[in-house]
């Protein structure tokens, strides 16, 4: 059967089209490849090139100084960089070192301080410790060392706490001393404790001697601060720096034992007595260590 011109010519230019597209995706496809061919080569020939030696006069040698060219600032960045974190690195590992060993030295420092500070602490006892064996040994009589522990909290009275008591034979009425000179006397002992009551307060009187004169008077503590020496006529000799030593008549220190040094002289405003001030021997609110006397004064020593 044979179709109509008409007909035959209507399918002949219907098909162009779809022919048309198609040849010209498998012409697209074609020029991809061709392309990613041509990458592909160039890529193995730039590695080529600069993975190969060449001759300095080679005319293969171009294209391997432009690449160098091109790739040195990359190259010089990276280099950069790497030796950036690898110095960040480093530090970061020798600061966290350092902190550590700061840390060490430090604590080391701090025990050493702690150390010291203790040593020095025993030093000075024992140097005050030594001091007290020596006034022992001077007065050749039983005595007890002791620290004090404590003052007077109501503030009534001028009296401190030491730590021995009746265990270690102490007993009201006993000398306290220290290597100043005269601290006061215990009036209560506990079994571990004793309190002593100081040579400032006003209950406290000792009888005492002016050194230079020899003239006899009574020491007591002042109302407000420092002793006053009581007693002592308009007309006897007592000047200013005079040292006052206990007389040894009141049965409880010992003879000799410095407790002051005069101050001050002047007749009352009324009365036959002068008015002296004096200074104590002993700081009493640096007392750290006293001595006291387990028994009493030896009888040779009362009047001599």
């Amino acid at each position: 059967m044979t179709l109509p011109s008409s007909e035959y010519e209507r399918i002949r230019f219907a098909s162009w089209p779809t022919l048309g597209a198609a040849f010209n995706g498998r012409r697209s496809s074609a020029r991809r490849n061709r392309l990613l061919l041509l990458g592909t080569v160039l890529v193995l020939v730039s590695i080529h090139l600069l993975s190969t030696g060449v001759r300095q006069d080679d005319l293969s040698s171009k294209p391997q100084q432009f690449l160098l060219e091109v790739m040195r600032p990359f190259a010089s960045a990276l280099a950069h960089m790497v030796r950036t974190a690898e110095q960040v690195y480093r530090s970061y590992i020798a600061l966290v070192h350092v902190n550590e060993e700061n840390q060490r030295l430090r604590a080391r420092l701090e025990r050493l301080e702690f150390l010291e500070t203790r040593l020095k602490e025993l030093e000075a006892d024992n140097e005050r410790l030594s001091q007290l064996l020596e006034v022992r040994r001077a007065l050749d009589v039983k005595a007890v060392a002791a620290n004090v522990i404590g003052g007077d909290a109501t503030g009534l009275s001028r009296t401190v706490i030491i730590d021995r008591g009746g265990s270690s034979g102490l007993k009201p009425g006993m000398a306290v001393l220290c290597e100043q000179g005269v601290v006061g006397k215990t009036i209560a002992v506990s079994r571990n404790a004793a309190r002593v009551l100081l040579l400032e307060d006003h209950n406290c009187a000792t009888d005492v001697i002016d050194q230079r004169s020899r003239i006899h008077g009574i020491l007591e503590g002042a109302v407000g601060e420092g002793l006053v020496l009581k007693y002592v006529q308009r007309s006897e000799d007592v000047k200013p720096g005079d040292r006052l030593v206990t007389s040894g008549l009141d049965g409880v220190f010992p003879r000799g034992l410095l407790v002051g040094f005069v101050s001050d002289v002047r007749p009352q405003s009324s009365g036959m007595f002068l008015d002296i001030r004096v200074t104590p021997a002993v700081n009493f609110r640096q007392l750290e260590q006293v001595l006291v006397m387990t028994e009493q004064v030896p009888a040779s020593l009362d009047h001599n």
